[in-house]
């Protein structure tokens, strides 16, 4: 049937409350790679919602219980609810939020539900694909540019690939690049798991699977994600907090390229690509004994070094801020307004932002929301904003004086950059400004605080 390929790869999760509806919805999508869950009585992680399409089927006897807030409830798990009820919606208005308009009777029947789910599959990727499509990478930068060329020269391989990079920098948007790229691969799925985030006790349920009935609650056979990636890539953030007996279970399967699901006996031979990502310093970890040696190695083929945004500048700086703003006011509002004041640009382009692009994202989120809401640059509030934004930075756990050496390393590579740019323009300020993408003003408070000076005949400034 056309629908099969529409629906397979979903975790439904169902709140029956007193319905009893978990069955049939279980076996109105028995032929279909779907996983029906019972969310009654389950804490739900939003991580794992974020792995595979996802969509929930809620009784409104739910509702009477006192059991579920919607918008709280939507609004960690990120999914589309599916109402089901006996009393059609038009007889009792309050029985359904009212920005909902998904509605199943509780007669339903398995070609309404597959239709529903079909509907709500379609708009979940295209809402996917148009998420993918507005992050495009920002790569005016030449440490950005050589990373994509990286990128670019490895995608096409089959081998592991091993990300580094700061937290916030981006890495699973390069997993991503790299998968799209592949020739083979690209075509498959792409399955991303925090390793920080796997619950003690599932890590053989949740990377290996299940067969039907292996345990309670096991209606229907499940997919590892091992097996979820099968022809595509797996993509494994933070590796460096797999504790040590799960890394040995990892690299088993990474040897063997087979996978046996829990209560089953047979290995499923697998083919798909790793990439792996962290922000610690693997060798080390090996060096202390908690990070596997052979699985550093494994993983480690080939490694890709993502930029800090401090190392990125003032260029990607600015042009990601502008993206984000962009996205939240929304293109045809911008157009109404006008252009963002130099002064804002420049003040984001000079200040440190040590959760890198998810920070910068932050900022740039309140103040388009603000601007949207307003309808105008408001310098008064905006300024507030910046001023909290940075009042607020949080302070790795590391000691005062290693914090300082950061940021002097970083001051240390603003002033070289600085100075590189200067010597390529032959000191003309306003060129120079246009290659950093800030204005003369910026560069002029640059240059004081970096201790920057020149013999420039004063005249000289005003070419």
């Amino acid at each position: 049937m056309r629908t099969t390929a529409k629906i397979d790869e979903l975790d439904i999760y169902v709140w029956e409350g007193k319905a009893d509806i978990v069955d049939r919805v279980a076996r109105c999508m028995a032929s279909f790679d779907v996983e029906v869950i019972r969310a009654d009585d389950i804490a739900i992680s939003p991580e794992r919602t974020a792995l595979r399409p996802s969509l929930a089927i809620i009784s409104v006897s739910v509702i009477d219980s006192g059991a579920l807030i919607l918008r709280d409830w939507q609004a960690a798990h990120g999914m589309p609810v599916v109402w089901v009820g006996a009393a059609p919606r038009d007889h009792d208005p309050a029985m359904y939020p009212s920005e909902y308009s998904h509605i199943l009777p509780l007669d339903f029947t398995c070609a309404e539900l597959r239709g529903m789910v079909t509907k709500l599959v379609l708009q979940i990727r295209a809402h996917t694909a148009q998420t993918l499509e507005s992050s495009a990478l920002v790569a005016n930068s030449e440490c950005m540019q050589a990373l994509l060329h990286e990128v670019d020269t490895f995608a096409d391989c089959d081998t592991s690939v091993l990300v580094h990079g700061e937290t916030g920098v981006g890495k699973e948007r390069i997993a991503q690049l790299l998968h799209e790229k592949h020739r083979r691969y690209g075509q498959g799925p792409f399955v991303p798991v925090n390793c920080g985030a796997i619950p003690d006790g599932l890590f053989e349920s949740l990377f290996f699977g299940h067969s039907k009935g292996s345990f309670t609650g096991a209606v229907v056979a499940h997919k590892g994600y091992f097996e979820q990636a099968d022809g595509g890539t797996l993509f494994l953030d933070e590796i460096g907090d797999l504790p040590l007996y799960q890394q040995v279970k990892l690299l088993r399967v990474l040897e063997d390229s087979a996978v046996t699901r829990i209560g089953s006996a047979t290995p499923i031979k697998l083919d798909f690509r790793l990439v792996a990502a962290t922000n610690k310093h693997l060798p080390q970890l090996v060096k202390d004994g908690t990070f596997r040696a052979d699985l550093y190695y494994r993983l480690a083929v080939i490694e890709l070094k993502i930029p800090s945004l401090e190392e990125r500048g003032a260029v990607d700086k600015i042009a990601i801020f502008k993206a984000f703003i962009a996205s939240v006011v929304g293109q045809e509002r911008l157009e109404t307004l006008p252009d963002i004041p130099y002064w804002l640009a420049d003040a984001v382009a000079d200040t440190y932002f040590p959760g890198n692009v998810r920070e910068l994202r932050n900022l740039a989120e309140r103040i388009g929301v603000t601007v949207r809401q307003i309808g105008a640059w408001d310098a008064a509030r905006l300024q507030r904003l910046l001023a909290l934004a940075r009042s607020n930075q949080p302070v790795p756990a590391e000691s005062a004086a290693e914090v300082l050496v950061d940021r002097s390393k970083w001051d240390m590579a603003e002033r070289s950059r600085v100075l590189a740019a200067l010597d390529a323009n032959g000191w003309r300020r306003q060129d120079t400004a246009g290659t950093l993408g800030i204005s003369r003003k910026v560069l002029w408070e640059k240059m004081r605080k970096y201790q920057i000076f020149d013999e420039e005949p004063e005249t000289r400034e005003s070419e």
